[in-house]
Protein backbone atom coordinates (compact mmCIF):
# COMPACT_ATOMS: atom_id res chain seq x y z
CA UNK A 1 0.00 0.00 0.00
CA UNK A 2 3.04 2.67 0.51
CA UNK A 3 4.06 1.56 -3.33
CA UNK A 4 0.68 2.67 -4.35
CA UNK A 5 1.10 5.88 -2.07
CA UNK A 6 4.47 6.78 -3.60
CA UNK A 7 3.68 5.57 -7.21
CA UNK A 8 2.61 8.89 -8.97
CA UNK A 9 0.88 7.65 -11.82
CA UNK A 10 -1.36 5.84 -9.15
CA UNK A 11 -3.98 8.62 -8.37
CA UNK A 12 -6.64 6.62 -6.39
CA UNK A 13 -6.53 3.30 -4.72
CA UNK A 14 -8.87 1.15 -2.57
CA UNK A 15 -8.79 -2.05 -0.42
CA UNK A 16 -11.84 -4.73 -0.46
CA UNK A 17 -14.51 -1.43 -0.80
CA UNK A 18 -16.53 -3.63 -2.51
CA UNK A 19 -18.07 -6.92 -3.55
CA UNK A 20 -18.25 -9.35 -6.55
CA UNK A 21 -21.20 -11.83 -6.44
CA UNK A 22 -20.11 -15.18 -7.81
CA UNK A 23 -21.48 -18.67 -7.93
CA UNK A 24 -19.40 -20.91 -5.76
CA UNK A 25 -18.59 -24.35 -7.47
CA UNK A 26 -18.34 -26.14 -4.17
CA UNK A 27 -21.96 -25.88 -2.80
CA UNK A 28 -23.84 -24.10 -6.00
CA UNK A 29 -24.76 -20.72 -3.82
CA UNK A 30 -23.73 -17.20 -4.18
CA UNK A 31 -21.28 -15.51 -2.06
CA UNK A 32 -19.43 -12.11 -1.91
CA UNK A 33 -15.88 -11.69 -3.24
CA UNK A 34 -13.80 -8.79 -2.14
CA UNK A 35 -11.23 -7.77 -4.23
CA UNK A 36 -7.66 -6.70 -2.64
CA UNK A 37 -7.50 -3.30 -4.80
CA UNK A 38 -8.76 -1.32 -6.87
CA UNK A 39 -6.27 1.18 -8.23
CA UNK A 40 -6.96 4.03 -10.73
CA UNK A 41 -3.62 5.26 -12.80
CA UNK A 42 -2.76 7.22 -15.48
CA UNK A 43 -1.68 5.63 -18.15
CA UNK A 44 1.65 6.93 -20.93
CA UNK A 45 -1.22 8.36 -22.95
CA UNK A 46 -2.55 10.19 -20.40
CA UNK A 47 -5.84 8.42 -19.81
CA UNK A 48 -7.23 7.03 -16.72
CA UNK A 49 -7.71 3.56 -15.81
CA UNK A 50 -9.02 1.18 -13.17
CA UNK A 51 -7.48 -1.97 -12.75
CA UNK A 52 -8.76 -4.61 -10.12
CA UNK A 53 -5.88 -6.70 -7.92
CA UNK A 54 -5.62 -9.65 -6.28
CA UNK A 55 -3.10 -10.96 -4.46
CA UNK A 56 -2.90 -14.89 -3.93
CA UNK A 57 0.04 -17.03 -3.41
CA UNK A 58 1.48 -18.64 -6.47
CA UNK A 59 0.19 -22.19 -5.62
CA UNK A 60 -3.16 -21.27 -5.19
CA UNK A 61 -3.45 -20.05 -8.93
CA UNK A 62 -2.46 -23.23 -9.94
CA UNK A 63 -4.77 -26.09 -10.32
CA UNK A 64 -3.88 -29.41 -8.26
CA UNK A 65 -1.75 -32.53 -9.22
CA UNK A 66 -4.54 -35.03 -9.35
CA UNK A 67 -3.25 -38.00 -6.30
CA UNK A 68 -4.95 -41.28 -5.82
CA UNK A 69 -5.85 -40.31 -2.46
CA UNK A 70 -8.31 -37.96 -1.22
CA UNK A 71 -6.66 -36.34 1.65
CA UNK A 72 -8.11 -33.54 3.21
CA UNK A 73 -5.16 -31.60 2.52
CA UNK A 74 -5.72 -32.66 -1.44
CA UNK A 75 -9.96 -31.52 -1.15
CA UNK A 76 -8.97 -28.41 0.41
CA UNK A 77 -6.58 -27.48 -2.32
CA UNK A 78 -9.07 -28.84 -4.99
CA UNK A 79 -11.82 -26.19 -3.16
CA UNK A 80 -9.72 -23.68 -3.10
CA UNK A 81 -8.47 -23.49 -6.37
CA UNK A 82 -12.13 -24.30 -7.67
CA UNK A 83 -13.38 -21.40 -5.43
CA UNK A 84 -10.44 -19.08 -6.44
CA UNK A 85 -11.11 -19.74 -10.33
CA UNK A 86 -15.25 -19.04 -9.57
CA UNK A 87 -14.18 -15.53 -8.29
CA UNK A 88 -12.02 -15.00 -11.25
CA UNK A 89 -14.03 -15.10 -13.17
CA UNK A 90 -16.80 -13.54 -12.08
CA UNK A 91 -13.87 -10.22 -11.59
CA UNK A 92 -13.29 -10.77 -15.34
CA UNK A 93 -16.69 -10.40 -16.23
CA UNK A 94 -17.26 -7.41 -13.39
CA UNK A 95 -14.50 -5.89 -15.16
CA UNK A 96 -14.64 -6.48 -18.40
CA UNK A 97 -18.37 -4.93 -18.13
CA UNK A 98 -16.50 -1.53 -16.65
CA UNK A 99 -13.65 -1.63 -19.03
CA UNK A 100 -11.10 -1.90 -16.54
CA UNK A 101 -8.30 -4.36 -16.20
CA UNK A 102 -8.45 -7.19 -13.76
CA UNK A 103 -4.50 -8.34 -12.06
CA UNK A 104 -3.46 -11.43 -10.61
CA UNK A 105 -0.19 -11.12 -8.87
CA UNK A 106 1.55 -13.67 -6.78
CA UNK A 107 4.80 -13.86 -4.58
CA UNK A 108 6.79 -13.80 -8.36
CA UNK A 109 5.48 -10.97 -9.62
CA UNK A 110 6.50 -9.01 -6.12
CA UNK A 111 9.95 -10.22 -6.44
CA UNK A 112 9.59 -12.27 -3.21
Amino acid sequence: MIYFDRTPNIVEWQSEEFFIPYKSPVDGKIHRYFPDFKIKVLNKHKNFESILIEVKPFKQTQPPIVQKRKTKKYINEVTTYLTNEAKWKAAMNFCGDRKWKFQLITEKELGI
